[in-house]
């Protein structure tokens, strides 16, 4: 039989009879003329293609010891099994002009699909049921048929479907074999050694054809177009072994290990944009010093642990994959990673051809409403418009001076409410020289001796100006009346002795403020960030606030904020906001002795390390208590290292992650670098984790420390 004519009898039978039958010599003399693509291959009635977006019922590995559920299973694998012989059908029929040896090669591997189709029936039927008993996908088919050259067949069938297969084979036969079905487990293990020469085959091919300058890895991986990706390439455990016996480097079998696309879930796409406030407080002139790129460099990638594996995180470069390895085996999951450079441009369009579930930058400001604009046409989960993210008044959600008038008003309301900190604390903003003189002079003379001004716009941490000395010194009076004369408005209050800070994460939506949990904040002397720390049960009021206070006023804390997220929620509303928020407060000790809870220090409308925190939680064994701190050369110095990969690699011996729990294993003690130490300039994310608590004044990360 010639070869044109076999590849049209399993393309367009309407009998499984005929789409399986095989002859018993192949000739390939007359090829013909090229076949356009037909909307589906010709099936019997009851095997045709369900409605695209039908909802997919895969069986999985639960319940296998039911013969009807192993039924069910094997219905699935007969149908891509057929989808493969037809898809391998068309590409002979589309392509008569390709090489002689790889039609050859394709027609084997047909005949073995077809057999493998026939051995799927044959243990489904003894399973009680028949083919086409239940609907049947036609995805392989609508992905891959719309080939224009065999390259797109050797890279959407053999290297994407039949590469996947290579797991599933493998993870199906072991699932088989643990409910004491060795039939279908030996079956299954025989496809598996034929896909390895399925696969190979296709690789074979695939670096005849891609770019010789591309490695595997870039060839394929840029060659596949949406909805196709290298997820598609992998089950949920990646087979090794097979893979390096189809001949898979093992750069590309890394690069795959790591990778994450959605497989349908719409991708919320998350960008790190530290540097919002700081553009908002100087307009055009504000220009980040080299310290403060590079840290923004080191973790540009931080999102990835805010988003989920389906979702999609814009970065500068992609994080090594080496490191994004490490990661995966400390249980954290991949998202997707979009690159920014070179051309920012052309990686949005790309992504803006996609359906997408939302877009959450670190903040909402000028710059991230600027950068995801192109995306917003096809957010289907998003209904506001660029013009409402980020809205003419947005400036002011940032505000610390907004944040003072917010717990002013608060107090008010909550004069009934015991162990709150008096008015006289809050801070007030100032517009001239004058006017802070006049309120530093009132501070004082209300015995407040220490104060701290800070821009009412800025980045957290900076641009704050300690007032200790009796008197205004000179180049403190310079930096007053220069900031006012640019134009921004200075909050001055009184610095407080602090006992315990901390902060309450939540979300902002059109229904009000949820709040998702607290965590501890950890800062220097000069109240400078250096991290958080979270408890197992984060929703409560964290134990040293409590604790500070006598029972029968702490007792009285968590009806109070549940009245502050009505409040906040309400304001934010009023402000046409809607995102995350990071509301910093703390306890204090006043001047009396007594201990107070100032409530509101700042309102963050943005994602905060906090939250970062509060999301790491997700993967910590229950009980455990976790702690991110962000590693800077002078602690690496102090802990007696000269670099962040030798300071890893001892925290990685005295510090390992241990994981316990089932059926997922998580995070049970030990530390995890969250950013990669090989490529750190200024600082390093650590995330540590143990079963006791973490005091806010225990010091961390000293078990890496050495002898000087």
């Amino acid at each position: 039989m010639e070869l044109r004519e076999f590849a049209e009898q399993v393309l367009f039978a309407t009998t499984l009879e005929d789409k399986l039958r095989r002859p018993d010599v192949l000739t390939d003399e007359r090829p013909g003329s090229a076949l356009p693509t037909p909307d589906q291959p010709g099936r019997p009635a009851e095997l045709r293609f369900k409605p695209t977006g039908a909802q997919r019922d895969f069986p999985g590995l639960h319940r296998l010891e039911q013969e009807h559920e192993r039924g069910r299973l094997l219905h699935f694998f007969a149908n891509h099994e057929l989808l493969a012989t037809e898809l391998m059908a068309l590409v002979l029929l589309r392509f008569p002009d390709a090489p002689a040896a790889f039609r050859r090669g394709v027609a084997q591997t047909l005949q073995e699909e077809q057999d493998h189709t026939r051995l799927y029936l044959r243990r489904m039927h003894q399973c009680g049921l028949q083919f086409g008993e239940l609907p049947v996908s036609g995805y392989f088919w609508r992905t891959v048929s719309p080939m224009q050259h065999p390259m797109d067949f050797v890279a959407g069938l053999s290297l994407t479907f039949e590469q996947a297969n290579l797991d599933f084979c493998r993870q199906f036969a072991r699932g088989f074999a643990a409910v004491g079905d060795t039939t279908t487990s030996e079956l299954l293990e025989g496809i598996y050694r034929d896909e390895i020469a399925h696969v190979a085959h296709g690789l074979k091919w695939f670096r005849r054809w891609k770019d010789p300058g591309l490695s595997d890895w870039e060839a394929f991986s840029g060659h596949l177009k949406f909805p196709l990706s290298p997820q598609r390439a992998k089950g949920t455990s990646l087979n090794v072994e097979g893979r390096r016996a189809a001949g898979l480097d093992a750069q590309f079998i890394a690069e795959l290990d790591i990778f994450s696309q959605s497989k349908g879930r719409t991708p919320q796409v998350f960008v790190f944009n530290p540097f919002a406030e700081g553009r908002l407080a100087r307009g055009s002139t504000f220009a980040p010093v080299k310290a403060q790129v590079q840290l923004a460099q080191d973790l540009a990638h931080l999102p990835l642990f805010l988003g989920r594996q389906d979702d999609v995180v814009l970065v500068p470069r992609r994080p090594a994959a080496g490191f994004l390895s490490r990661l995966k085996q400390a249980g954290f999951p991949l998202p997707e990673f979009v690159e920014l450079e070179p051309d920012p441009h052309a990686s949005l369009r790309s992504l803006a051809q996609r359906k997408l579930g939302g877009l959450r930058p670190w903040a909402w400001a000028p710059d991230s409403r600027e950068l995801l604009e192109p995306l917003f046409a096809s957010v289907t989960g998003e209904s506001r418009p660029p013009e409402q993210c980020f809205p003419a008044g947005g400036r002011e959600w940032y505000a610390k001076a907004a944040s003072a008038a917010f717990l002013r008003e608060l107090l008010e309301a909550e004069r009934a409410t015991p162990g709150l900190c008096p008015p006289e604390v809050v801070g007030r903003a100032v517009g001239s020289l004058a006017e802070a003189k006049d309120v530093i002079a009132d501070f004082r003379a209300r015995g407040f001796a220490r104060l701290v001004a800070k821009e009412s716009l800025g980045l957290a941490g900076r641009n704050a100006l300690r007032l200790w000395e009796p008197v205004l010194l000179p180049n403190q009076e310079r930096w007053l009346a220069t900031t006012l004369e640019r134009g921004i408005s200075v909050v001055i209050e009184p610095w407080l002795e602090r006992l315990v800070d901390f902060s309450w994460q939540g979300e902002v939506s059109s229904s009000g403020f949820e709040g998702l949990g607290f965590t501890g904040l950890l800062n220097d002397h000069r109240g400078q960030y250096q991290g958080n720390w979270v408890e197992p049960q984060p929703r409560r009021v964290p134990t040293p606030v409590t604790r500070a206070f006598p029972a029968r006023i702490a007792s009285e804390f968590p009806a109070f904020f549940q009245r502050l997220g009505i409040r906040l929620g309400d304001w934010f509303r009023a402000q046409s906001f809607q995102g995350p928020v990071g509301l910093d407060a703390f306890v204090y000790r006043s001047s009396d002795g007594e201990v107070r809870l100032k409530p509101v220090v700042e309102i963050n409308p943005r994602y905060t390390m906090g939250r970062v925190t509060l999301e790491l939680l997700r993967h910590v064994q229950p009980g455990s208590h976790g702690r991110f701190r962000l590693v800077n050369r002078s602690h690496l110095d102090s802990l007696g290292h000269t670099t962040f990969t030798e300071f890893a690699l001892a925290l990685a011996t005295q510090s390992p992650p241990r994981f316990a729990g089932e059926p997922r294993a998580r995070l049970q003690e030990g530390a995890v670098c969250l950013s990669d130490p090989e490529t750190a300039q200024v600082c390093l994310a650590v995330f540590e984790v143990q079963r006791k608590p973490m005091e806010p004044s225990q010091p961390a990360l000293d078990q890496a420390s050495v002898p000087r």
